[in-house]
């Protein structure tokens, strides 16, 4: 009996400590990125508390470059609460600029492009960005699991770094199904 109770006992302290281990671990949260942007400044997702955040993966040579043009008309509407960061990216067929700085010109000067471009990255795969892993991966999120298939997906995140919605690349960002998240514009 006392070693029936002995092994009860370890039992509950292990569960004990495990549960109180991961009570203290923190959640990730999109706050806990930076990465580097396409100007050689850095990219501080903390620094975007309390916008919503919209992340996009791009590419300038893909049948869906042109909503590049609708990405900056969205955040020139709504710049006072939303940021939207394009992740150039080379993942589907060699559809982007090996140059960050061909990247940046094509963008500026093609589309008007002000709104933070980060530095040309993986999407998917084993080196994908880890704003992405987070991203696409429920575990690290805590919403949804998301496959990234072609470029200009979307994820949209909330004021409070909470990610919100997940839009495949035929949703444009003027499509409705986007914009009820965001509001009238200021």
């Amino acid at each position: 009996m006392k070693y029936v109770l002995t092994v009860l006992l370890a039992f509950f302290a292990v569960a004990v400590f495990n549960t109180n281990t991961y009570a203290f671990k923190k959640k990730k949260s999109i706050y806990d990125f930076k990465i580097k942007a396409i100007d050689g400044s850095e990219i501080d997702f903390s620094k975007f508390k309390g916008k919503k955040i919209l992340v996009v993966n791009t590419a300038s040579k893909c049948g869906y470059t042109p909503q590049y043009k609708g990405l900056e008309a969205l955040y020139q509407q709504h710049k006072d609460d939303l940021v939207i960061v394009g992740f150039p990216s080379d993942n589907f067929g060699g559809q982007e600029y090996k140059d960050d700085s061909d990247i940046k010109s094509f963008c500026e000067k093609n589309y008007g492009v002000t709104f933070p471009l980060t530095t040309r990255v993986d999407v998917k795969g084993d080196n994908a960005t880890p704003v992405f892993k987070y991203l696409c991966s429920k575990t690290e999120n805590g919403v949804l699991d998301a496959t990234i298939g072609w470029n200009f997906n979307k994820f949209l995140i909330d004021e409070k770094g909470n990610l919100v919605a997940y839009f495949p690349s035929k949703v444009t960002p003027d499509s409705p199904e986007l914009t009820k998240y965001l509001g009238a514009a200021k």
